[in-house]
């Protein structure tokens, strides 16, 4: 028998964590105590909360709040905190902690969750980190780092408790006892031969259900394989769903068993899959910050502006063709859909942003206003800076400079109202009881269709005709 032994902060007791279940909730109660309690208060709330659950509040506050928080968060808590916040967020605090904090914090962390979070950490930490391991720890943390993030090798934690199958049920008992713990989620006991080759597993119901004289060789299980440690994130998540599993064994090309996985780490891997298909559909990426700097967010969504860009000229280019058949200011018609692409694509990636906020509850009432007024920056800024490539465009195109200043003026004018409309509308639909994701697509394209073009063809009519 071998075993790994495993750290876990539990949270103090809080009576308001008790109250508010439900995120949105819980950040509605912590914006009241952040306007109007005490430093006091404040820390006693949230160091009675889980890890993610602080690190949803830490994503659901802007920059200057989020930073004061953090400060109030407890050494002993804050490397759990940091492997549930996303990356942009987890590096912004790295860059502000001391190198002995970093340190402290490592100490805390299991072999699969310091392999995450070692990565994100500087080479000179990381050094010191590894120095001041001991060589049966290095190895666990060497087992989990060989393997890609995305692997089933990458997802296994190291702590397992392993039998043999020629002992008998009251031998493995008495060990338990002594032992006086094991680790989370495990549901079954490891068997594996003498050259820790995996041949099954024990269930912890029947190994206190049997009689201790049986052996456990008399009640392996062995329906459940090894899972290949270079199997993929998305492979094992389905492996979990299907079979119901609570953890499952990993193994090398040998057969040795090298770790579990646990269902914690698969639901994650569940929840991060979905985000990413939802925010791909934007050209945004799940482990954005919400609250990030203006021109973070404009560097880099300008990027997936661009792309939808060329094949709005695309479209022009084909409508260009029919020119003959169009009577009167041949350009506008041309030019008329880069127009209303460019406010649907900057809408869509606000209303993506928003919509998937709401769904974690990060995004409320309390909280709506800055981004709102960081969205009317974004757009303001991608706006400008489209505009002076559309405008240059079209004049060398059209050869009128006149018309160049005309769009870049309406793509202004539509990635703003864009913005607001992207922002606006879910919690409108929200509020008035409606889907947000189902309805909230067909009404922004709506309304960055009549703008853009109210705003293009009213401004031609004006400076044009």
């Amino acid at each position: 028998m071998s075993e790994n032994t495993e750290k876990h902060v539990e949270p103090t007791h809080n009576p308001v964590a008790d109250e508010e279940h439900q995120p949105y909730q819980r950040l509605q109660a912590f914006s009241k105590i952040l306007e109007s309690g005490t430093l006091k208060q404040m820390r006693r709330m949230l160091n009675g909360l889980y890890p993610a659950e602080v690190a949803h509040l830490l994503e659901s506050l802007p920059q200057d709040k989020r930073q004061f928080i953090w400060e109030l968060v407890e050494p002993e808590l804050q490397g759990d905190v940091l492997l549930e916040v996303n990356d942009d967020i987890r590096e912004h605090l790295i860059k502000q902690m001391e190198t002995t904090e970093l340190l402290a914090m490592t100490e805390t962390l299991e072999a699969d969750d310091l392999a995450d979070f070692i990565q994100d950490l500087p080479d000179t930490v990381t050094h010191l980190v590894l120095q001041s391991m001991d060589s049966q720890d290095r190895r666990r943390l060497e087992a989990v780092l060989f393997y890609p993030e995305d692997s089933a090798g990458g997802l296994m934690n190291t702590d397992t408790i392993t039998v043999r199958p020629d002992v008998n049920l009251d031998v493995v008992l008495r060990y338990l006892r002594r032992r006086g713990e094991i680790p989370a989620m495990t549901d079954n006991l490891f068997v594996v031969d003498r050259k820790n080759r995996y041949i099954g597993q024990v269930r912890l119901t029947d190994l206190l259900t049997r009689e201790p004289s049986l052996q456990v060789s008399d009640l392996i299980k062995d329906e459940l394989k090894g899972v290949s440690a270079n199997m993929a994130a998305t492979e094992v998540a389905s492996l979990f769903q299907q079979r119901d599993l609570i953890s499952a064994p990993v193994v090398d090309d040998d057969g040795e068993l090298l770790g579990r996985i646990t269902i914690d780490d698969v639901v994650d891997v569940i929840r991060q899959e979905a985000e990413h298909s939802l925010m791909s559909m934007a050209g945004l990426s799940e482990e954005n910050d919400m609250f990030a700097p203006v021109l973070t967010s404009t560097r880099r969504r300008a990027i997936w502006l661009g792309i939808n860009l060329i094949t709005a000229f695309i479209a022009s280019l084909v409508i260009s063709q029919f020119d003959a058949t169009i009577e009167k200011l041949v350009a506008l018609a041309v030019l008329m859909p880069i127009v209303a692409s460019m406010g649907g694509i900057a809408g869509s990636q606000t209303l993506t942003l928003v919509i998937r906020g709401m769904a974690l509850g990060q995004i409320g009432v309390s909280n709506a206003g800055p981004l709102i007024y960081k969205e009317l920056a974004v757009g303001a800024l991608n706006g400008i800076l489209w505009a002076v490539v559309i405008a240059i465009v079209c004049g060398l195109w059209f050869g009128s400079v006149q018309l160049g200043i005309v769009i870049g003026a309406a793509i202004v004018i539509n990635l703003i109202s864009a913005a607001l409309a992207g922002a606006t509308i879910p919690l409108l639909l929200k509020k008035l009881g409606a889907d947000p994701a189902l309805g909230g697509g067909v009404v922004l394209t709506t309304v960055t269709d009549v703008i853009g073009f109210m705003a293009f063809l009213g401004l031609a009519a004006l400076f044009l005709v």
